[in-house]
């Protein structure tokens, strides 16, 4: 799919996305990250039928994103949230379940916004809610008749560590119960906790791709933690590299029974074994190895 923006005498545009090709398997949660300017946002639009593409075609839960059927199965929290300062937030609720064109559920209304954390506030107007609220009440909104899908730019924007936590919670809950998460957050860490994939968007095109585990994983790579007292040159000669850390080492190997041997030379020279675990890289560092090889500048962490 390829988007250009045409500005008024000038012949050539912006080309926002130049051949974005990107498949989000169903009931995944599912992370776009990527430097500023990349276009996240002019795809998110694109996936709810708000921006056309200039070339390509996208496909929504199997339809059209302009298929008013389809639109009532996404739920779809802004970055931008604007809210009316002068309603209830279950007025609010209501009028976006008429939008919806779903029946009126006062009941169902209450319980999202006690789950989002509201329960206290459905008094209040919403002029009078933290920034942090508003969030909430914008998440409650997303999850009005238990969309299909589930779109989400910067979901925790503004919202403390223990609302996060919250919400991490909420989100989680929603993929297991088979709902498609599409999130994309500067957050890294709080992609990092909710997804399972992950898209790496640059300069309009996906660069990269795939379970975040692949994604992070190191060259094959271990990190192992020995007892103290480790004999360090017995380690090394069996293949160990020596860490930072007192104890700790790495080691290369392709598959578990290579592993295994490596382990088993460590336990022959008296080495004791405390903790052992994949050495890969944070989704900070992928992201930063990804895109600035390409000259990418603007990441937001």
């Amino acid at each position: 799919m390829r988007k250009t923006y045409r500005r008024a005498f000038r012949k050539v545009g912006n080309e926002a996305l130049r051949g974005m090709d990107l498949t989000v398997p169903e009931g995944s949660a599912f992370g776009l990250i990527g430097p500023n300017g990349a276009g996240k946002t002019t795809f998110i639009k694109s996936i709810l039928g708000i921006v056309q593409p200039t070339e390509g075609t996208v496909r929504v839960l199997g339809g059209s994103p302009e298929d008013p059927r389809i639109r009532a199965r996404i739920g779809y929290l802004p970055e931008r949230l604007h809210l009316p300062g002068s309603w209830t937030p279950t007025a609010f609720l209501a009028t976006v379940t008429r939008l919806k064109g779903l029946k009126p559920d006062a009941a169902a209304d209450l319980r999202l916004l006690e789950r989002v954390g509201l329960a206290d506030a459905v008094g209040r107007k919403i002029g009078g809610y933290s920034k942090g609220m508003r969030q909430r009440l914008g998440l409650a909104a997303a999850m009005v008749g238990s969309p299909s899908l589930l779109i989400l730019d910067e979901p925790t924007d503004g919202i403390d560590p223990m609302g996060r936590l919250e919400v991490r919670r909420i989100l989680l809950e929603e993929v297991r119960k088979g709902t498609t998460l599409f999130l994309n957050s500067h957050l890294l860490a709080e992609t990092e906790r909710v997804c399972d994939r992950v898209a790496i968007l640059a300069d309009g095109r996906v660069v990269r791709e795939g379970r975040l585990e692949d994604l992070a994983r190191g060259e094959a790579r271990w990190m192992v933690r020995f007892a103290p007292g480790v004999d360090a040159g017995a380690l090394t000669a069996a293949g160990f590299k020596r860490g930072s850390a007192d104890g700790v080492f790495h080691v290369e190997a392709q598959d578990p029974m290579a592993l295994n041997a490596a382990l088993d030379k460590a336990r022959a020279g008296g080495a004791l074994l405390v903790e052992l675990r994949r050495d890969g890289a944070d989704l900070e560092s992928v992201l930063l190895g990804t895109v600035a090889p390409a000259g990418a500048v603007g990441v937001a962490a």
